[in-house]
């Protein structure tokens, strides 16, 4: 089936990364689905029936964003509290829609990868400000894999690091 990746980025006309991902994504149509969620709901109204179905019809689910705060963007965190209801996601007489289903992450950081170590700017890996996201996908059921990111996105933005992370993403994406 094929994978659905899940974009959350409130600027992306203005990106590099995560719209140079896109861009090479939309190249392979036949393996994923690259689903905007800033461009389907400017309004932040998101319609739940609509985007549980999407995700019942691929396999892999992506969620692709630039770390916003130590976080995801805020229409990312909205759309996982309301599109993984009790009933459907979780709970005792639950359909279990994301039960044994790959849960990953792509993210763009600012920040370089020596900010996210013990002792370094952060004190905390980008591993751990992303827990809350593998205990999302383990209290769901789904098989959450380790995340593909790209550091330095406020610093180095190279075309040749660009591309080569474009190539890396896209090998992250068909190993999982």
């Amino acid at each position: 089936m094929k994978t659905l990746i899940v974009v959350s980025h409130p600027n992306l006309k203005d990106s590099v990364v995560n719209k140079r991902w896109i861009e090479e994504l939309k190249k392979y149509p036949d393996l994923y689905t690259v689903h905007d969620l800033y461009q389907s709901y400017p309004d932040g109204v998101i319609d739940i029936e609509k985007e549980q179905a999407l995700i019942e019809q691929h396999g892999n689910l992506v969620l692709q964003f630039p770390l916003y705060w130590f976080n995801c963007p805020p229409l990312l965190k909205k759309w996982i509290d309301e599109v993984f209801t009790y009933g459907w996601a979780y709970g005792s007489t639950s359909k279990h829609a994301l039960k044994d289903r790959k849960i990953s992450l792509s993210v763009s950081v600012g920040i370089s990868e020596d900010d996210f170590v013990e002792n370094g700017r952060y004190d905390y890996s980008l591993e751990q400000v992303l827990r809350p996201f593998e205990m999302t996908a383990k209290y769901v059921q789904a098989d959450y894999t380790a995340f593909y990111a790209f550091y330095g996105a406020e610093s180095d933005l190279s075309a040749e690091r660009v591309e080569d992370s474009v190539t890396g993403y896209l090998d992250y994406l068909s190993a999982l």
